[in-house]
């Protein structure tokens, strides 16, 4: 019974046909004498009907012990629905299948969980979803987001193509760079107490293809981090890696602009406007709290350093005194945050450091008239301070005033979690709606090129140690000693994409001079000079013989496909996704190994495996 169509294919157009479909059962039907089961394949489903006066007695008794999930050949004719009984949520739903015969390929047993409805399956405790994965991507919602995922790299190959780029593979069996992520190491037996390490991304590699003249590289890479996970982490991820050579910033922004816009034309049929706004990293801080800001709601934060300095509440006119600021956003109608919500809050705040949160609910007085600032603070402000508040921040009744007082960057990031912890709470409560369909798409740029440790000591590259500081601020640098500019000043050619909130990707214009990327190796991160040749010498070995001006970006493939598909988790566009713990539960996975397998690879554990397998 070789099969003739797949089960989303056949339309009024094949009424009177007589067809095979193959697939499986995805509900069954016992109605009125008749027995109806929907075939289901990774196309769709058709309604398939079971005649007791076509079939004999025997034929019909086991169309009726067929359960869900059993794989079955249908042959049949194909007729019009009758009157009245049209499916239209389904495209086949005009039509029927008529069971002439069929044949079951296999039976399956009494699933752990349903997948032929929605509602109870996305209830089903994803750990059992994850042990069961063959099943949970039977789930249509599930096989479409692997059509997406599968439509959208066929998108990103054909695009980098028609740009002049190659696909090149790079290795995964690579050398430990430990001053990133932590690595996934990889015994060598061979040589005994040596390692390979799992790349957490081909940056160096792509770096030495621009050396070796190849201009234009990209892959579909696949990086791996043993780090902490979350709903958006995975310890083995893939990304759109890609590095040009001869190139500015602008000829990076100008291509990632025109992929994004064929991805989503692939993808969801969608005209993405560009160019992208661009903003700087520190208006991002100071306008959203955050680098990564989602711009399709206000609440923005609004500084008020200059009206609160000298102010009588002590908090704001000391913090501001010792070098600090006062910041505050408008949660427009959140005045009756209840007492949970505001300690949630807090205690956001307080992870940062700071020792509380100030606020002010905006609410009708006792008399059910006039409006009050309900809070402790506000017997303490001037009437400049508090029209300056009214007027910045457009206060009216039911408004609910949040305040961080603290050094800069402190003060930010206080505010840009509240501020989108607030926006969490008013779209539960129907106070702000945001477009399923609404893509918010822009640069952050100006990033500052280093960081200070200040419990090592010690800078550190904010984005990674390849990135080329912006060219202007980098004008009194001397090869011979440390450049006369501040170095906290220097900004780095490195760039963001943000959609909605979320980083798609980052990457930055490479530094290509031997003599400039030691100086920052050796002067700025304090590497050791013998450290840095076991690490990078052969990188920097390759500088020496033309290295061409060059810069590149990596997109995070399975945070932009989530994305495409709305969906919260990076699991649920990835074929056999990890637990939060890091473990593949269909698979059982990281588990023992035999004892002769350590012994070849001269390893001696000194903990009890918590699994069995291995004796102590």
């Amino acid at each position: 019974m070789k099969r003739t169509h797949h089960c989303n294919e056949l339309r009024p157009a094949h009424i009177g046909q007589t067809v095979t479909l193959s697939g499986w059962v995805h509900s069954r039907r016992d109605l009125g004498g008749l027995i109806f089961i929907d075939i289901r394949d990774r196309e769709g489903r058709t309604q398939s009907v079971f005649d007791p006066s076509i079939l004999s007695p025997e034929r019909y008794e086991q169309a009726a012990a067929l359960r869900s999930e059993c794989v079955v050949s249908i042959t049949g004719r194909v007729r019009h629905r009758p009157e009245g009984t049209n499916n239209a949520k389904i495209p086949t739903g005009e039509i029927e299948l008529i069971a002439q015969s069929f044949e079951v390929l296999n039976m399956a047993e009494v699933l752990p969980f349903p997948v032929d409805d929605p509602e109870v399956a996305n209830k089903v405790n994803e750990e059992l979803r994850l042990q069961y994965r063959y099943l949970d991507l039977r789930r249509p919602e599930m096989a479409r987001n692997l059509r997406t995922r599968s439509k959208v790299a066929t998108a990103v190959r054909v695009f980098m193509d028609e740009q002049g780029f190659l696909e090149v593979e790079t290795p995964t069996l690579f050398k430990s760079t430990p001053e990133g992520a932590r690595e996934f190491l990889v015994p060598n037996r061979r040589e005994p107490g040596t390692f390979y390490a799992l790349p957490q991304s081909p940056q160096q590699f792509k770096q030495i293809l621009m050396v070796a003249g190849v201009e234009k590289y990209f892959q579909l890479a696949r990086c791996y981090r043993d780090e902490d996970l979350r709903a958006d982490r995975q310890p083995e991820f893939t990304q759109v890696d890609i590095e040009m050579s001869f190139i500015e910033r602008e000829d990076i922004y100008a291509l990632i602009e025109g992929l994004i816009k064929r991805v989503w034309k692939t993808a969801l049929n969608v005209d993405v406007p560009t160019p992208f706004k661009r903003i700087s990293f520190e208006e991002a801080l100071n306008r959203y709290g955050i680098d990564k800001p989602d711009t399709r709601f206000g609440m923005e934060l609004v500084d008020f350093s200059e009206e609160f300095k000298g102010s009588k509440f002590g908090v704001f006119g000391k913090c501001i005194e010792g070098g600090g600021v006062v910041k505050a956003i408008n949660a427009r109608g959140l005045a009756g945050a209840t007492q949970g919500q505001i300690e949630t809050m807090t205690e956001t705040a307080k992870g940062f450091g700071a020792k509380g949160l100030a606020y002010i609910k905006v609410e009708k007085g006792a008399d059910g008239a006039t409006v009050e600032w309900k809070s402790p603070i506000v017997k303490f402000f001037s009437d400049a301070e508090k029209a300056a508040l009214t007027t910045k921040l457009q206060i009216q009744e039911g408004d609910l005033i949040l305040f961080a007082a603290d050094q800069w960057l402190n003060a930010c990031e206080i505010l840009g979690k509240i501020r989108l912890y607030c926006a969490d709470v008013l779209k539960t409560q129907g106070k702000l709606t945001i477009p399923a369909d609404q893509f918010n798409f822009l640069w952050v740029i100006e990033f500052p090129l280093l960081g200070f440790d200040r419990e090592q000591n010690r800078w550190y590259s904010s984005h990674h140690p390849f990135t080329a500081p912006v060219a202007e601020d980098m004008k009194d640098f001397h090869i011979t000693g440390l450049p006369s500019v501040d170095l906290k000043k220097i900004r780095g050619q490195h760039y963001d994409i943000v959609v909605n909130g979320v980083e798609l990707g980052g990457g930055s214009i490479r530094i290509h001079d031997p003599n400039l990327q030691n100086w920052v190796f050796n002067e700025v991160l304090q590497i050791p000079a013998d450290m840095v040749k076991a690490r990078f010498g052969y990188m920097l070995e390759a500088f020496k013989y033309g290295a061409p001006p060059h810069g590149g970006i990596a997109l995070g493939f399975d945070r932009l496909i989530a994305i495409l598909c709305n969906t919260p988790s990076i699991r649920d566009v990835i074929a056999f996704p990890k637990t939060a713990k890091g473990t593949c539960l269909m698979t059982d996975s990281p588990s023992t190994v035999e004892p002769k397998q350590l012994r070849d690879l001269h390893i001696e554990l000194k903990v009890k495996p918590v699994a069995s397998g291995i004796p102590a």
